[in-house]
């Protein structure tokens, strides 16, 4: 069955979840990401994480498309998203380890 989005219920859950994992370590996100998302899911989450990082580095879109097995369309939502001005993309990006070494 193919349900209608629910903006209320998604707006509501996704705030307690950012609640909830606020301050806990990596592992136990980790696996929470694990628990609550299918195979197909997480692969989905870990490309669209891919390809931000890959536009971060300057990478062209399409190389990230042919490289990813993703549309443009995602990566195009994606470069809009990173280029907003305070961009949730490049605050969790800056948090990374090796965007601090440079």
């Amino acid at each position: 069955i193919n349900m209608p989005r629910n903006p209320e219920l998604m707006r509501t859950c996704i705030t307690e979840m950012s609640k909830a994992l606020e301050g806990a370590d990596a592992a136990l996100i980790e696996e929470f990401f694990y628990s609550l998302f299918t195979a197909a899911e997480a692969d989905e989450m870990a490309k669209r994480w891919a390809l931000v990082k890959e536009l971060a580095k300057g990478t062209p879109q399409r190389k990230i498309a042919a490289d990813l097995g993703l549309s443009l369309c995602k990566i195009t939502r994606g470069s809009r998203e990173l280029k907003k001005p305070g961009s949730a993309f490049r605050q969790l990006l800056d948090k990374l380890p090796s965007s601090r070494a440079t």
